[in-house]
């Protein structure tokens, strides 16, 4: 029997101003920019293309945040989902890219009552803890 075979997709957690930066999908869920890394191209310089493509901004991409295999029900379609938090300089508002119809940023606070996948929402928790110890450490 053959092993399964995945697609992969590299996300990026940003947070800016104490506010996680967002994608509205096609299926109406909100989700995290990024996308499928190319050939020659580190899971890193993946993310950091794929939000420059989506929103316009520039980041810094810190460590691995989470992985998980993400099936999707509407299209009966298993994706093998990396998270990487990230960060910015930039203050500029994102843009919205053709992928996407609408781009937001939301308070942590807001994002468990938001529809999206249970795996980025543990992955937005855990950048927000990791930038929460960061600034404490100084």
């Amino acid at each position: 029997m053959a092993e399964p075979v995945y697609p992969v997709s590299i996300k990026g957690v940003l947070v800016r101003d104490g506010r996680v930066l967002l994608a509205r999908n096609d299926r109406d869920e909100w989700e995290l920019p990024g996308g499928r890394i190319e050939p020659g191209e580190t899971p890193e310089e993946c993310v950091a293309r794929e939000i420059a493509e989506e929103t316009g901004l520039r980041v810094a991409v810190a460590g691995i945040l989470d992985s998980w295999v993400y099936h999707i029900a509407v299209a009966d379609k298993n994706v093998f989902i990396v998270t990487y938090g990230c960060a910015t300089d930039m203050d500029q508002a994102p843009v919205l890219s053709h992928e996407h119809n609408r781009v937001a940023e939301f308070a942590e606070h807001e994002v468990p009552g938001l529809t999206m996948p249970a795996g980025y929402k543990r992955s937005i928790a855990a950048w927000f803890q990791r930038l929460r110890v960061l600034q404490a450490t100084g």
